[in-house]
């Protein structure tokens, strides 16, 4: 009699692993989910251990310089579109092109735009990236007015002056930590275009809590952060409460300017072309948009200029100083055009149209760093794709790193070269196609990418017509919880001969 609680028991636990089973079957789908009916076919796939899934295998491939293992195993198992447990949920993985173009197109149809709840608190539930629908496009639009036009001849001055300002304080001889570097141009340039701020104590107080900002992206929520601010996520949250509150003063007053010369902004007023985003936003659609709207806008959009232009720009450096022939092309590139305007002749649009080889050495930079590794997404509905159903709810992460790495697509796929773009007709036409989404796709793509070119291009050329330079240490790629070097890319820098201050 003894045994008999044990022996109930033991069927008790034999049924849960039963049903357990019979569910990862049919959530996983294979030959089980089909004979058993009922639900679709979900792409194949291991969701790994309980709760944790496979978040860690994840992050300790992208904490290293080579994550491509991690896809290349489940991709040759599964296909390029399976399904695996990553964050906190099920979510279906995209190595596909022609998925991922749909996804990209099927924004606010199909799928939605979908972070990590630390993001979304971060940004804030108004910024560009978290909103949807109508919110989303007019949003979209504006960003677009103000930073897609970067042909605009004061924009240009302006970037022109900025990395010139920067670069003067390298002289004759520094070593510096080109990334850091790069970020005080970038946020700079970024904080400049929304509230007309030049660079000074006030906006590197702004950048350094910004730091801390971002940093808390990829923590774990815990509960009642603020409370905690020994924590990552603690600290960005506080961080995040002084960006904001520096934003909303600047805004506030603005706001007051504005309703002190009767709803007008002054002079300003009547010009074609607003000096700022602030400006934009008080003006558009009647002045409707609050405060609080503007606040989380504008933070939101400093990650964008911040973050991944700079790394952009340390990344190309680091590509062109391992891959000399590249180097020594560029330089004369560049030679030639400042050849063609002397020595002190700031650059122009025409310049810039110029750089051809430059645009190939930023093409070939953004193929191989995958600065944006891919774009989580959340299906709206049942979506079938081949044999699959991916049920409405269900979490999509579309990699664009997965694509951009394949040899399938790029010979010898994860070798740096930028003349791939000048010889290969099928590439130059890829830009913005399905196998070349460096800045996303469809509603939206980054409607600051031809900014981050010029910003980019800018910047080489005053370095490469300045400066030599070497690495200090060997630094290598990482990719989580951003795609960065390890040391941050200190190099020693040297003013060129003829270069003149």
């Amino acid at each position: 009699m003894a045994a008999a609680p044990v022996l109930l028991l033991a069927a008790a636990a034999a049924v849960v692993v039963v049903a357990m089973v019979l569910r990862w079957l049919l959530l996983l789908g294979g030959p089980a989910a089909g004979r058993l009916g009922k639900r679709a076919l979900m792409p194949p796939g291991s969701t790994g251990l309980p709760l944790i899934g496979e978040t860690l295998r994840l992050i300790s491939a992208y904490k290293t310089p080579n994550p491509e293992p991690f896809i290349d195993e489940r991709v040759a198992r599964h296909g390029g579109v399976f399904t695996t447990h990553v964050f906190g949920e099920r979510t279906v993985f995209s190595a596909d092109p022609a998925f991922n173009r749909l996804l990209l197109a099927a924004e606010g149809r199909a799928v939605h735009s979908s972070y990590p709840s630390s993001i979304a608190t971060l940004l804030g539930a108004r910024s560009l990236l978290l909103t949807r629908g109508a919110a989303h496009k007019r949003l979209h639009s504006l960003t677009l007015t103000r930073l897609g036009r970067p042909a605009s001849p004061p924009l240009l001055a302006h970037i022109d002056r900025l990395v010139l300002a920067t670069m003067r304080q390298w002289e004759p001889a520094a070593t510096v930590r080109l990334m850091d570097e790069a970020k005080k141009i970038t946020f700079n340039l970024t904080v400049k275009q929304l509230v007309s701020i030049e660079p000074g104590p006030w906006t590197e107080s702004l950048r350094r809590e910004y730091v801390k900002l971002i940093d808390g992206f990829f923590s774990i929520p815990f509960p009642l952060a603020n409370l905690l601010p020994f924590t990552t996520y603690g600290q960005a949250l506080k961080a995040r409460k002084k960006v904001a509150d520096a934003l909303r003063e600047v805004i506030k007053k603005r706001m007051e300017e504005k309703a002190e010369n009767g709803g007008s902004i002054g002079d300003d007023e009547g010009k074609k072309e607003k000096k700022d985003m602030v400006e934009e936003l008080l003006q558009a659609e009647g002045g409707s948009f609050s405060e609080e709207e503007m606040v989380d806008f504008c933070l939101s959009l400093l990650v964008a200029g911040y973050e991944t232009t700079s790394v952009l720009m340390t990344l190309a450096v680091k590509f062109l100083t391992e891959t000399p022939a590249a180097l020594a092309e560029l330089k004369e590139e560049h030679a030639n055009i400042r050849d063609m305007k002397g020595k002190k002749q700031p650059l122009e649009w025409s310049d810039y149209k110029s750089m051809p080889f430059t645009q190939c050495v930023i093409n070939e930079t953004l193929r191989v760093g995958n600065i944006i590794s891919g774009v989580f997404r959340r299906a709206n509905t049942d979506i079938h794709y081949k044999d699959y159903t991916i049920p409405k709810g269900c979490k999509i992460f579309a990699s664009f790193r997965a694509v951009h790495l394949n040899n399938e697509h790029y010979e010898n796929a994860r070798t740096f070269n930028p003349w791939r773009w000048q010889i290969n007709n099928k590439l130059q036409n890829a830009v913005g196609a399905n196998i070349f989404t460096p800045f996303g796709g469809g509603p939206r793509l980054c409607p600051g990418y031809e900014l981050a070119r010029v910003v980019v291009s800018i910047f080489l050329h005053h370095l490469v017509t300045r400066f030599s330079w070497e690495e200090t240490e060997e630094d290598r790629l990482v990719f989580f919880p951003t795609t960065r070097t390890l040391k941050g890319y200190p190099i020693n820098l040297r003013l060129l001969s003829e270069s003149i201050c």
